[in-house]
Protein backbone atom coordinates (compact mmCIF):
# COMPACT_ATOMS: atom_id res chain seq x y z
CA UNK A 1 0.00 0.00 0.00
CA UNK A 2 1.42 3.32 -0.71
CA UNK A 3 0.22 5.98 1.89
CA UNK A 4 1.75 8.91 -0.85
CA UNK A 5 -1.09 8.02 -3.08
CA UNK A 6 -3.81 7.65 -0.22
CA UNK A 7 -3.01 10.58 0.65
CA UNK A 8 -2.29 12.35 -1.99
CA UNK A 9 -6.10 11.47 -3.42
CA UNK A 10 -7.72 11.60 0.23
CA UNK A 11 -9.02 7.63 0.15
CA UNK A 12 -11.17 6.52 2.68
CA UNK A 13 -12.87 3.29 3.28
CA UNK A 14 -16.07 2.18 4.23
CA UNK A 15 -17.74 -0.83 4.84
CA UNK A 16 -17.31 -4.32 6.11
CA UNK A 17 -17.44 -6.17 2.77
CA UNK A 18 -14.04 -7.75 1.25
CA UNK A 19 -14.74 -7.18 -2.36
CA UNK A 20 -13.92 -3.70 -3.32
CA UNK A 21 -16.17 -0.82 -4.95
CA UNK A 22 -14.58 2.55 -5.86
CA UNK A 23 -16.69 5.97 -6.29
CA UNK A 24 -15.72 8.31 -8.91
CA UNK A 25 -17.22 11.85 -8.64
CA UNK A 26 -17.53 14.36 -11.54
CA UNK A 27 -16.78 17.42 -12.18
CA UNK A 28 -16.30 19.71 -9.58
CA UNK A 29 -17.26 17.43 -6.67
CA UNK A 30 -15.66 15.32 -4.34
CA UNK A 31 -16.29 12.27 -2.73
CA UNK A 32 -19.20 13.24 -0.36
CA UNK A 33 -21.55 13.39 -3.42
CA UNK A 34 -21.87 9.63 -3.44
CA UNK A 35 -22.35 9.41 0.51
CA UNK A 36 -26.48 8.36 0.20
CA UNK A 37 -25.56 5.68 -2.28
CA UNK A 38 -22.76 3.92 -0.87
CA UNK A 39 -23.35 3.49 2.72
CA UNK A 40 -26.34 1.55 1.21
CA UNK A 41 -23.40 -1.16 0.05
CA UNK A 42 -21.21 -0.91 3.65
CA UNK A 43 -22.19 -3.98 4.34
CA UNK A 44 -21.31 -6.44 1.15
CA UNK A 45 -18.26 -4.08 0.26
CA UNK A 46 -15.56 -2.07 1.08
CA UNK A 47 -16.08 0.81 0.04
CA UNK A 48 -13.42 3.30 -1.39
CA UNK A 49 -13.79 6.99 -2.05
CA UNK A 50 -11.70 9.56 -3.17
CA UNK A 51 -11.17 12.97 -4.78
CA UNK A 52 -8.98 13.88 -7.73
CA UNK A 53 -5.95 15.86 -7.24
CA UNK A 54 -7.41 19.62 -7.05
CA UNK A 55 -10.87 18.60 -5.87
CA UNK A 56 -12.19 18.31 -2.45
CA UNK A 57 -9.41 17.40 0.26
CA UNK A 58 -6.60 16.21 -2.18
CA UNK A 59 -3.31 17.35 -1.91
CA UNK A 60 -3.32 20.43 -3.96
CA UNK A 61 0.32 21.06 -4.66
CA UNK A 62 0.51 17.44 -6.18
CA UNK A 63 -1.71 19.35 -8.92
CA UNK A 64 0.27 19.67 -12.49
CA UNK A 65 -1.58 21.49 -15.12
CA UNK A 66 0.48 18.94 -17.76
CA UNK A 67 -0.79 16.16 -16.10
CA UNK A 68 -4.06 16.72 -15.70
CA UNK A 69 -4.80 18.69 -19.46
CA UNK A 70 -6.27 15.30 -20.82
CA UNK A 71 -8.96 12.77 -18.93
CA UNK A 72 -6.07 10.55 -19.34
CA UNK A 73 -4.17 12.24 -16.42
CA UNK A 74 -7.30 11.78 -14.45
CA UNK A 75 -7.81 8.18 -15.80
CA UNK A 76 -3.84 7.80 -13.89
CA UNK A 77 -5.07 8.63 -10.42
CA UNK A 78 -7.62 6.05 -10.67
CA UNK A 79 -5.21 3.43 -11.66
CA UNK A 80 -2.85 4.97 -9.43
CA UNK A 81 -5.25 4.21 -6.56
CA UNK A 82 -5.96 1.00 -7.46
CA UNK A 83 -2.42 -0.11 -7.78
CA UNK A 84 -1.98 1.14 -4.37
CA UNK A 85 -4.38 -0.63 -2.96
CA UNK A 86 -3.66 -4.02 -5.07
CA UNK A 87 -7.30 -3.79 -6.34
CA UNK A 88 -8.64 -6.78 -8.13
CA UNK A 89 -12.55 -7.62 -9.18
CA UNK A 90 -13.45 -4.14 -8.37
CA UNK A 91 -16.83 -2.19 -9.22
CA UNK A 92 -16.37 1.09 -10.54
CA UNK A 93 -19.42 3.61 -10.10
CA UNK A 94 -18.29 6.56 -11.54
CA UNK A 95 -20.72 9.73 -12.22
CA UNK A 96 -20.48 12.34 -15.73
CA UNK A 97 -17.13 13.00 -16.67
CA UNK A 98 -16.16 10.26 -13.87
CA UNK A 99 -17.54 7.69 -16.45
CA UNK A 100 -15.21 8.59 -19.25
CA UNK A 101 -12.50 8.29 -16.50
CA UNK A 102 -13.16 5.08 -15.02
CA UNK A 103 -13.60 3.36 -18.93
CA UNK A 104 -10.06 5.47 -19.85
CA UNK A 105 -8.82 3.85 -16.86
CA UNK A 106 -10.09 0.09 -17.83
CA UNK A 107 -8.91 0.10 -21.20
CA UNK A 108 -5.20 1.03 -19.23
CA UNK A 109 -5.94 -2.73 -16.93
CA UNK A 110 -9.09 -4.06 -17.13
CA UNK A 111 -7.48 -6.42 -14.46
CA UNK A 112 -8.35 -3.57 -11.79
CA UNK A 113 -12.06 -4.01 -12.50
CA UNK A 114 -14.88 -6.73 -12.78
CA UNK A 115 -17.98 -4.09 -13.75
CA UNK A 116 -18.29 -0.45 -14.81
CA UNK A 117 -21.49 1.49 -13.61
CA UNK A 118 -21.80 4.75 -15.55
CA UNK A 119 -24.05 7.40 -14.00
CA UNK A 120 -24.80 10.46 -16.67
CA UNK A 121 -21.93 9.26 -19.17
CA UNK A 122 -21.46 11.45 -21.81
CA UNK A 123 -17.68 10.81 -24.03
CA UNK A 124 -18.57 14.22 -26.04
CA UNK A 125 -20.28 17.47 -24.99
CA UNK A 126 -20.36 18.56 -28.86
CA UNK A 127 -22.77 18.70 -31.78
CA UNK A 128 -20.19 17.56 -34.10
CA UNK A 129 -21.26 17.52 -38.16
CA UNK A 130 -20.63 13.76 -38.52
CA UNK A 131 -24.72 13.48 -36.96
CA UNK A 132 -23.23 12.91 -33.12
CA UNK A 133 -25.43 14.99 -30.82
CA UNK A 134 -23.84 15.46 -27.87
CA UNK A 135 -25.64 18.14 -26.52
CA UNK A 136 -23.76 21.75 -26.94
CA UNK A 137 -22.42 23.98 -29.78
CA UNK A 138 -19.33 25.03 -29.46
CA UNK A 139 -20.11 28.41 -28.84
CA UNK A 140 -22.09 27.41 -25.56
CA UNK A 141 -19.11 25.75 -24.04
CA UNK A 142 -16.64 28.91 -25.02
CA UNK A 143 -19.16 30.96 -23.45
CA UNK A 144 -19.23 28.94 -19.94
CA UNK A 145 -15.92 29.24 -19.78
CA UNK A 146 -15.90 32.71 -20.22
CA UNK A 147 -17.96 32.90 -17.10
CA UNK A 148 -15.74 31.25 -15.49
CA UNK A 149 -13.07 33.43 -16.07
CA UNK A 150 -15.25 36.29 -15.24
CA UNK A 151 -17.58 35.70 -12.62
CA UNK A 152 -16.82 32.30 -10.77
CA UNK A 153 -19.65 32.50 -8.10
CA UNK A 154 -22.22 33.53 -11.24
CA UNK A 155 -20.99 31.10 -12.66
CA UNK A 156 -21.54 27.97 -10.05
CA UNK A 157 -24.75 29.56 -9.11
CA UNK A 158 -26.49 28.90 -12.69
CA UNK A 159 -24.32 26.09 -13.54
CA UNK A 160 -25.58 24.44 -10.20
CA UNK A 161 -29.13 24.86 -11.31
CA UNK A 162 -29.00 23.24 -15.08
CA UNK A 163 -27.17 20.26 -14.00
CA UNK A 164 -29.50 19.47 -11.06
CA UNK A 165 -32.67 20.48 -13.06
CA UNK A 166 -34.82 19.96 -10.09
CA UNK A 167 -36.62 23.15 -9.73
CA UNK A 168 -38.52 22.38 -7.15
CA UNK A 169 -36.31 20.94 -4.58
CA UNK A 170 -33.72 24.70 -4.43
CA UNK A 171 -31.74 22.77 -1.93
CA UNK A 172 -29.72 20.42 -3.86
CA UNK A 173 -29.30 23.07 -6.12
CA UNK A 174 -27.27 25.01 -3.26
CA UNK A 175 -25.39 22.23 -2.36
CA UNK A 176 -24.28 21.63 -5.67
CA UNK A 177 -22.94 25.22 -5.95
CA UNK A 178 -21.41 25.07 -3.19
CA UNK A 179 -19.42 22.25 -4.21
CA UNK A 180 -18.25 24.26 -6.88
CA UNK A 181 -17.54 26.81 -5.21
CA UNK A 182 -15.37 24.86 -2.51
CA UNK A 183 -13.22 24.19 -5.86
CA UNK A 184 -10.14 26.56 -6.83
CA UNK A 185 -11.56 28.54 -9.74
CA UNK A 186 -8.05 27.95 -11.72
CA UNK A 187 -7.80 23.99 -11.29
CA UNK A 188 -11.71 24.24 -12.14
CA UNK A 189 -11.51 25.96 -15.26
CA UNK A 190 -8.78 23.77 -16.22
CA UNK A 191 -11.09 20.72 -15.46
CA UNK A 192 -14.03 22.18 -17.01
CA UNK A 193 -11.99 22.74 -20.73
CA UNK A 194 -10.87 19.35 -20.40
CA UNK A 195 -13.81 17.66 -19.70
CA UNK A 196 -16.00 19.47 -22.40
CA UNK A 197 -13.61 19.73 -24.84
CA UNK A 198 -12.62 16.27 -24.99
CA UNK A 199 -14.13 13.38 -27.17
CA UNK A 200 -13.25 9.90 -26.57
CA UNK A 201 -15.95 8.27 -28.79
CA UNK A 202 -13.59 6.39 -30.17
CA UNK A 203 -12.32 4.60 -27.12
CA UNK A 204 -15.49 3.37 -26.26
CA UNK A 205 -15.15 0.24 -28.52
CA UNK A 206 -11.67 -0.50 -26.39
CA UNK A 207 -14.00 -0.90 -23.25
CA UNK A 208 -13.43 -4.76 -22.28
CA UNK A 209 -15.12 -4.24 -18.90
CA UNK A 210 -19.11 -5.09 -18.89
CA UNK A 211 -21.12 -1.78 -18.14
CA UNK A 212 -24.27 -0.53 -16.32
CA UNK A 213 -25.34 2.85 -18.16
CA UNK A 214 -27.99 4.73 -16.04
CA UNK A 215 -29.38 7.51 -18.08
CA UNK A 216 -31.22 10.62 -16.56
CA UNK A 217 -34.29 11.97 -17.60
CA UNK A 218 -34.88 15.12 -18.86
CA UNK A 219 -30.71 15.60 -18.76
CA UNK A 220 -29.21 18.74 -20.16
CA UNK A 221 -25.85 18.14 -19.93
CA UNK A 222 -26.05 13.91 -21.08
CA UNK A 223 -29.29 14.20 -23.15
CA UNK A 224 -30.77 10.80 -24.39
CA UNK A 225 -29.39 10.71 -27.68
CA UNK A 226 -25.62 10.57 -25.70
CA UNK A 227 -27.03 7.31 -23.90
CA UNK A 228 -28.33 5.44 -26.95
CA UNK A 229 -24.82 6.46 -28.53
CA UNK A 230 -22.96 5.09 -25.97
CA UNK A 231 -24.94 1.96 -25.56
CA UNK A 232 -24.94 1.49 -29.00
CA UNK A 233 -20.99 1.79 -29.10
CA UNK A 234 -19.95 -0.15 -25.45
CA UNK A 235 -19.72 -3.37 -25.83
CA UNK A 236 -21.26 -5.63 -23.01
CA UNK A 237 -23.55 -2.87 -21.70
CA UNK A 238 -26.30 -2.89 -20.58
CA UNK A 239 -29.06 0.46 -20.41
CA UNK A 240 -31.78 1.60 -18.02
CA UNK A 241 -33.32 5.03 -18.21
CA UNK A 242 -33.97 6.27 -15.13
CA UNK A 243 -36.93 8.26 -13.51
CA UNK A 244 -34.48 10.44 -12.30
CA UNK A 245 -34.67 14.39 -13.89
CA UNK A 246 -31.32 16.06 -13.75
CA UNK A 247 -27.73 14.87 -13.98
CA UNK A 248 -27.05 13.75 -10.51
CA UNK A 249 -29.47 11.18 -9.88
CA UNK A 250 -26.95 9.66 -6.69
CA UNK A 251 -27.68 13.33 -5.08
CA UNK A 252 -31.32 13.90 -5.92
CA UNK A 253 -32.94 10.03 -6.16
CA UNK A 254 -30.38 8.16 -4.63
CA UNK A 255 -32.99 5.18 -3.82
CA UNK A 256 -33.51 4.77 -7.62
CA UNK A 257 -29.22 4.50 -8.00
CA UNK A 258 -29.36 2.30 -5.65
CA UNK A 259 -32.15 -0.02 -6.83
CA UNK A 260 -30.85 -0.15 -10.19
CA UNK A 261 -27.08 -0.94 -9.15
CA UNK A 262 -28.20 -3.66 -7.11
CA UNK A 263 -30.61 -5.35 -9.97
CA UNK A 264 -27.68 -4.63 -12.20
CA UNK A 265 -25.16 -6.80 -10.32
CA UNK A 266 -28.02 -9.77 -8.82
CA UNK A 267 -28.66 -9.62 -12.38
CA UNK A 268 -25.00 -10.43 -13.75
CA UNK A 269 -23.24 -11.89 -11.35
CA UNK A 270 -19.19 -11.19 -12.24
CA UNK A 271 -18.40 -15.00 -12.50
CA UNK A 272 -21.27 -15.02 -15.19
CA UNK A 273 -19.89 -11.61 -17.04
CA UNK A 274 -15.74 -12.93 -16.95
CA UNK A 275 -17.07 -16.58 -18.15
CA UNK A 276 -18.65 -14.14 -20.95
CA UNK A 277 -15.26 -12.06 -22.07
CA UNK A 278 -12.86 -14.94 -21.36
CA UNK A 279 -11.16 -12.64 -18.62
CA UNK A 280 -10.18 -14.55 -15.19
CA UNK A 281 -10.32 -10.61 -13.14
CA UNK A 282 -9.39 -13.21 -9.56
CA UNK A 283 -6.73 -14.41 -9.11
Amino acid sequence: MNPNILLRNNVKFKGSGTRPMIFAPGFGCDQNVWQSVAKDFEDEYQIILFDYVGSGNSDIKAYNVERYSTLEGYAQDVLDVCSALDLKDAIFVGHSVGCVIGMLASIKHPEYFSKLVLVGPSPCYLNLPNDYYGGFEKEQLLGLLDMMDKNYIGWATAFAGTVMNNPDRPELKRDLENRFCSTDPIIARQFAEVTFFADNRKDLPKVKVPSLILQCSEDVIAPSAVGDYIHKHLPRSTFKLMKATGHCPHISHPEETIYLIRQYLDEFPTNDLQKEIGVNFCE
